[in-house]
C-alpha cells in the first residue's frame, strides 16, 4: 500500500543496489568520497592560536624563553668563575711569594757569583740587574734559580717549593691529611731549599779551560764528613727520609737553644763547625722558620751498588718562607751559608783519628755491598752452569733413539735416588 501512494503521488523510487558479478569483482570501483563541513573560519583561528607559540622577532629571545630554564648552567658558571678566580688568585699569591724572595737575595747572589739566572750571562757591574728575571717558574708552586762563577763553589741551586694555594680543594686535603697522620704526610709549608756544590779540588774537570798548574796551586778540597743542625721537630723525618744523616749520631750542645740539636759523626767536627756566628745566625732565623743545615759527602738515598758510595760533597740548608715576606732574620743565615765552603776550605781538616772513624762507617757499609755484589754473581754463575747443563743434557737425548733415551732417563733417575739416599743418611 505504501509503495502504490508513494508511485501515485511521485515519490522517489528506491534504487536497487546493482549486483556485481563475481567474476568481476576485482574491478570493481571504490566508493565515491563524501566531503565533510568544513569548519567554520572562527574554530580555524581558535585552533591555530592554541597549538603554536607567538611569532616575534629572532633577537627577541626574552619573549620565547626566560632565565628560569637555565638554573643548572647557571650554577656550573657560577661555580667554574669562582674555581678560576680562587685559581687565579693563588697563583698570583705564589708569584708575588717567590718574588719576594728573589728580591730579598738577589743583592747577596749577585755580589757573590758571576752568573746568576738560567740565562747564562754574567752579571753586570754596574749592578742594576731585576731581580725577577733570575728566577725561573718551573711550575704554579715551584720556583728555581741557578748561580756559578765562584771561588770553592762549582754552583749552586736554589729551591722554591711552595703550597697549592691555586688549588684550595687539594690544599686543604694535604692540610687534613698531614694533621691527622703526621708520620705519613708532611703539613704543607713554603719552603726554600739552597743546594750548594763545592768544586773538592776539581776545578780542572769542572771548569772548562781552567789551567792544571793553576787547580793543583789551589786548595779547595775538605775532609769528607756528615754533620748537620736540625730542629727537633722535623729530627725524625729528616733521620728517616736521609741515609746520609743516618751515619750519624744525636748529640745535645749547650751552645744551641733548647729547639736545636747536633747531628754529627764525631765531637770534633762539632767544635769545629758550631761557631758563634753560625748560632747566632740560625737564632735569629727562628724556630718557625730553620729546619736544618746539612754538610755531607753522601748519597740521599741508600746505596745499591759501590759506584753510589763515592763521596759527592754537598751543602743544604732548608727553612720555611715567613708570611710577611720579611727576610731581615733570614739573610743572615743565607749569607752565612754562602760563605760555608771558604770555612770548610780553611778549618775541614781533622786529625787522623777522626777520620778513621769516619772512613770505618763508610768502609763497613762498602764490604756490605761488595759482599752483596759477589754473591749475586755466584748465583748468577750457578745459574749459568745449570742452564749449560740443561742445554748439553737436552743435546745428548735428542741425538738418542727412543730406546736409548729411556736408558739414559732410568739411569739418571738412578743417580737421583741415590743423592737422595746419601742426603737422609747424612741427615740421621
Amino acid at each position: 500500500m505504501a509503495d502504490f501512494l508513494k508511485n501515485a503521488f511521485g515519490g522517489v523510487k528506491d534504487v536497487p543496489a546493482a549486483k556485481v558479478d563475481s567474476d568481476f569483482a576485482d574491478f570493481a570501483g571504490a566508493p565515491d568520497p563524501v566531503p565533510e563541513p568544513a569548519p567554520a573560519s572562527g574554530t580555524l583561528a581558535a585552533t591555530a592560536s592554541s597549538t603554536t607559540v607567538p611569532w616575534t622577532a629572532w633577537y627577541n629571545v626574552h619573549e620565547r624563553h626566560a632565565l628560569s630554564e637555565f638554573k643548572f648552567e647557571g650554577v656550573v658558571l657560577l661555580v667554574g668563575g669562582l674555581i678560576l678566580v680562587l685559581h687565579l688568585f693563588g697563583a698570583r699569591l705564589n708569584r708575588n711569594k717567590a718574588r719576594a724572595f728573589i728580591r730579598a737575595h738577589a743583592p747577596a747572589l749577585v755580589g757573590e757569583f758571576a752568573c746568576v739566572g738560567f740565562e747564562g750571562r754574567p752579571n753586570t757591574l754596574s749592578g742594576d740587574v731585576e731581580p725577577e728575571s733570575l728566577l725561573k717558574e718551573k711550575s704554579l708552586f715551584e720556583f728555581a734559580t741557578y748561580a756559578t762563577g765562584r771561588q770553592n763553589i762549582a754552583f749552586a741551586d736554589v729551591k722554591l717549593t711552595l703550597t697549592k694555594k691555586f688549588n684550595p680543594l687539594v690544599l686543604g686535603f694535604e692540610t687534613v691529611a698531614a694533621y691527622f697522620w703526621e708520620t705519613t704526610f708532611d703539613m704543607p709549608y713554603d719552603v726554600a731549599e739552597v743546594y750548594i756544590y763545592p768544586f773538592d779540588g776539581q776545578e780542572a774537570r769542572t771548569v772548562p779551560g781552567y789551567p792544571a798548574a793553576t787547580a793543583k796551586d789551589a786548595k779547595s778540597s775538605y775532609d769528607s764528613f756528615v754533620w748537620a743542625v736540625v730542629n727537633k721537630d722535623v729530627m725524625q723525618k729528616v733521620r728517616e727520609a736521609r741515609y746520609d744523616v743516618s751515619l750519624t749520631a744525636t748529640k745535645e750542645s749547650p751552645k744551641l737553644p733548647n729547639w736545636l740539636t747536633v747531628m754529627s759523626e764525631s765531637a770534633e767536627i762539632t767544635d769545629a763547625l758550631l761557631t758563634p756566628e753560625l748560632i747566632a745566625a740560625i737564632t735569629a732565623a727562628g724556630e718557625d722558620s730553620f729546619e736544618f743545615l746539612l754538610i755531607t759527602d753522601q748519597p740521599t738515598d741508600k746505596p745499591k751498588t759501590l759506584d753510589e758510595t763515592k763521596p759527592s760533597k754537598r751543602i743544604l740548608l732548608k727553612y720555611r718562607l715567613p708570611a710577611s715576606n720579611d727576610y731581615n732574620a733570614l739573610s743572615t743565615l743565607f749569607n752565612y751559608t754562602l760563605h760555608l765552603p771558604d770555612f770548610l776550605v780553611q778549618h775541614g781538616s781533622f786529625r787522623p783519628e777522626v777520620l778513621r772513624k769516619v772512613r770505618a762507617t763508610r768502609d763497613n757499609i762498602s764490604k756490605e755491598l761488595r759482599k752483596a755484589a759477589e754473591e749475586e754473581k755466584n748465583e748468577e754463575r750457578i745459574l749459568e752452569r745449570e742452564k749449560a747443563k740443561k742445554a748439553k743434557r737436552d743435546a745428548e737425548l735428542a741425538a738418542l733413539d727412543a730406546k736409548a733415551q729411556k736408558k739414559y732417563l732410568e739411569k739418571e733417575q738412578t743417580k737421583e735416588m741415590r743423592k737422595a739416599q746419601k742426603k737422609q743418611v747424612t741427615r740421621a
